[in-house]
């Protein structure tokens, strides 16, 4: 992989092992909205997921107010169900004490590439306010050149964040590697031919991740460091 200038990371399940708090935060957003509480295991296949799409796949809101007309209201009530249940999300994820670290060596690897030149850059199902919030926890934004969060472009695996993301810095595809532990990670890089890698410390399995064609899924820090 001599070619390549840009590393882009996904962020929850890749750099940061946060499946946990997100998994507690979306089942207490369904509680306080008297919803039934989806399984850990439905929660992380949604994870990287911009909040909209990944509500309204785990959660069968009502369809229609039953009055056979073409007012749209059933439409509106879904979009306010949906907007209550992210609302809910934020606040627990504020809240919440399940730790969120940083993975083992996440820190040192990138600190090391970026010391060798390598550009780094995040596409994230977070939010701006939710990227720029653990950016600044973690201390990492100087590393980054740039950044894309979920409402900024349109939910993976779109790849319209690392379009983005490579017009703004004036790389190809084959110049840019995407990282990362989701098969939604894995289809955004594979739409546009980018090169990927995925890591098995996150949500999806080896297998799932290998359906996408990666150049490589890895099992370690140390292995992925490896590579570049």
């Amino acid at each position: 992989m001599q070619d390549i200038r840009l590393a882009i990371f996904d962020w929850d399940g890749t750099l940061m092992d946060s499946v946990g708090r997100i998994v507690a935060c979306v089942q207490g957003a369904a509680r306080d909205c008297e919803l039934a509480v989806p399984a850990p295991a439905q929660i992380r296949q949604i994870i990287g997921l911009s909040l909209d799409v990944a509500m309204s796949r785990l959660f069968p809101l009502n369809s229609g107010c039953g009055c056979g007309c073409d007012c749209g209201c059933g439409s509106a009530f879904d979009e306010r169900q949906i907007a209550v249940l992210i609302d809910r999300y934020r606040h627990h994820y504020l809240h919440d004490a399940t730790p969120s670290p940083l993975f083992s060596g996440a820190g040192e690897l990138l600190h090391d590439w970026r010391s060798r030149g390598l550009q780094l850059a995040v596409a994230t199902g977070k939010s701006r306010s939710g990227l720029d919030r653990v950016l600044d926890e973690t201390g990492l934004r100087p590393l980054f050149v740039t950044s894309r969060g979920a409402d900024e472009a349109r939910s993976k695996p779109d790849p319209l964040m690392l379009e983005q993301i490579l017009n703004e810095l004036g790389l190809s595809t084959r110049q840019a590697v995407m990282i990362g532990d989701s098969v939604h990670d894995m289809a955004m890089a594979e739409a546009i031919a980018m090169p990927r890698i995925g890591v098995t410390w996150g949500v999806d399995s080896r297998d799932a991740l290998s359906r996408h064609g990666p150049v490589a899924v890895v099992d370690s820090m140390t292995a992925l460091r490896a590579l570049l």
